[in-house]
């Protein structure tokens, strides 16, 4: 089996897509917003990180491999698929942290993050988002608004660039799930992913 799948037509702007510390690059989350960008003309990519892989092969769930491992791996991915290229980048929890971590690479035009682990659940002294207030290149970041990994009301403590730009689903959680009771849905709050992540995306092209 390939591990990279791309969605649309070759030569549209590009996103690369990259999975969370959990679910592998054909959870339904990524598929279904991989299939909602290249239905509005975008072309996705998603791969396996290294870890992932020896998962699909063996069947046996291991941890993550470590930052640099990971890097590796998407810098891999980049260069295969840039071309020389200015390119979108993005992943979901962990993979956009790792995007974002490579927001100085020479073809990154622009950096998108869906369910940005600001920290563990409870644990918010364990800070991971300083580098975002560094950032110099356009960043999105998608977010619940009830994400224990960092919620709308927690944004006004972090310091952010003012090249960040940050949206939240509603009452989502860290998959972007509304409870119920909301009135809101898990499928409104992926399509309102899907168009502000298009809208992102196209913008940052249309700049480059």
């Amino acid at each position: 089996m390939s591990n990279v799948l791309v969605d649309g037509e070759l030569g549209q702007p590009l996103f690369i897509f990259a999975h969370g510390a959990g679910a592998d690059m054909e959870h339904d989350f990524m598929a279904q917003v991989a299939k909602g960008l290249a239905a509005k003309g975008i072309c996705v990519v998603r791969f396996n990180f290294p870890y992932m892989v020896k998962r699909a092969e063996d069947g046996k769930r291991r941890p993550p491999d470590r930052a640099p491992k990971l890097l590796e791996a998407y810098e891999a991915i980049i260069a295969e698929h840039a071309q020389g290229k200015p390119i979108v980048i993005g992943g979901k929890s962990m993979g956009g942290r790792m995007a974002s971590l490579l927001s100085e690479h020479q073809h990154v035009a622009g950096v998108a993050c869906l369910g940005f682990p600001f920290h563990p659940p409870g644990k918010p002294e364990k800070f991971k988002g300083e580098h975002l207030a560094e950032m110099v290149k356009p960043c999105l970041i998608l977010q619940g608004e009830r994400d224990t990994f960092g919620k709308q009301e927690e944004f006004a403590e972090f310091t952010l660039s003012d090249k960040v730009t940050a949206y939240f689903l509603p009452d989502g959680d860290h998959s972007f799930k509304p409870r119920k009771r909301s009135g809101f849905t898990e499928q409104g709050n992926i399509d309102l992913v899907v168009g502000r992540l298009s809208q992102f995306i196209l913008e940052v092209y249309d700049a480059s």
